[in-house]
C-alpha cells in the first residue's frame, strides 16, 4: 500500500511541481504548437521531394510528438530536483525507487498521448488526411504504447542526469535521432542496413508503423505484433533506466557528487 501511495500521490505531486505553475497558454505554445508545425514542415518537404504522401508524415510526426513529454519530463525529474536542492532528500528517502520514478513516468505518458493525438487530429484536418473511424481505437492504442516506450527512454535520460547537468542537450539529441532514424520522416528501407537494424531497438519505430497500418485499414490482430514489439522496447528501456538510476545513485553517494554532477 505504501508503494502504491508513493507511485500515485508522489507522481501526481511531482507532475504538479514540474508543470503546475505553467499557464495553459504556455502548454499550448511549448508542446502543442510545435508538434503541429513540425508535422506541416515535413509534410510539405515530403511533397517537394516526392518521397511519401501526406498521411505518412502526419501519422509519423504525430506519433513521435509523444516522445517529447516523455524524454524531457523524465530528465527534469533529476535536473529540476537538483536545481531546487531537493534531489538529495528524494534520494535518501526509504521509498521504493521503482515507485518513485514510475510514478513520475505515468503523467509523462498521459501528456505524450495528449500531445500526439492533438498533432494527429490537427494535421489530418488541415492536410486532408482521412483516418477511418474504424481505426480510431487501434491508432490510439499505438500512440499510447509509443508514449510508454518513449518515457522508458526518458528514464534512461533521467539516469544520465545523475552524471551531468545538461540533460536538455541529450534530450534534444534523442528526439532528433528518432525523427531521422525511427521511420518517422525517412522510410526505413531508404536507410543503410545497419541503421535499419538500429531502428528496430528504438522507441517509435514499431509504434509508428502500427499506427500507419491501422490508418491503412489493418485490424488490431494484424498490428498486434508491432504493438508488442513497441511495448517490449519500452520495457527494456524502463528496466535499463531504473537500473542506471540505482547504479549512478550509489556512485554519487560514494563520491558525494549528487548535487554537483
Amino acid at each position: 500500500m505504501r508503494h502504491l501511495r508513493v507511485f500515485a500521490i508522489g507522481g501526481y505531486l511531482s507532475f504538479r511541481a514540474l508543470f503546475g505553475w505553467l499557464s495553459p497558454g504556455l502548454f499550448v505554445i511549448i508542446l502543442l504548437v510545435p508538434s503541429v508545425t513540425q508535422t506541416f514542415f515535413f509534410a510539405f518537404l515530403g511533397r517537394s521531394a516526392n518521397v511519401e504522401d501526406d498521411a505518412f508524415y502526419v501519422v509519423g510526426n504525430a506519433v513521435v510528438a509523444a516522445s517529447i513529454p516523455g524524454i524531457f519530463a523524465m530528465s527534469h525529474t533529476i535536473t529540476d530536483e537538483r536545481y531546487t536542492h531537493t534531489l538529495s532528500t528524494l534520494i535518501v528517502s526509504p521509498a521504493s525507487r521503482v515507485a518513485l520514478f514510475l510514478g513520475r513516468a505515468l503523467p509523462a505518458i498521459v501528456n505524450g498521448f495528449v500531445v500526439a493525438v492533438f498533432a494527429l487530429v490537427v494535421g489530418a484536418l488541415v492536410l486532408g488526411v482521412t483516418i477511418p473511424a474504424s481505426s480510431y481505437g487501434e491508432v490510439a492504442l499505438a500512440i499510447a504504447v509509443t508514449s510508454f516506450s518513449c518515457t522508458g527512454l526518458g528514464l534512461v535520460n533521467a539516469a544520465l542526469g545523475l552524471r551531468w547537468r545538461e540533460t536538455a542537450v541529450l534530450s534534444n539529441f534523442f528526439v532528433y535521432f528518432l525523427l531521422l532514424f525511427a521511420g518517422v520522416n525517412v522510410p526505413l528501407e531508404l536507410l543503410p542496413d545497419w541503421l535499419q537494424t538500429v531502428a528496430q531497438g528504438l522507441p517509435v519505430t514499431h509504434g509508428v508503423e502500427a499506427a500507419r497500418d491501422a490508418v491503412a485499414g489493418e485490424s488490431l490482430g494484424e498490428i498486434a505484433g508491432l504493438l508488442g514489439a513497441e511495448a517490449l522496447v519500452g520495457v527494456v528501456y524502463t528496466v535499463l533506466g531504473l537500473g542506471l538510476l540505482r547504479l549512478f545513485e550509489r556512485e554519487a553517494r560514494r563520491g558525494a557528487t549528487l548535487e554537483v554532477a
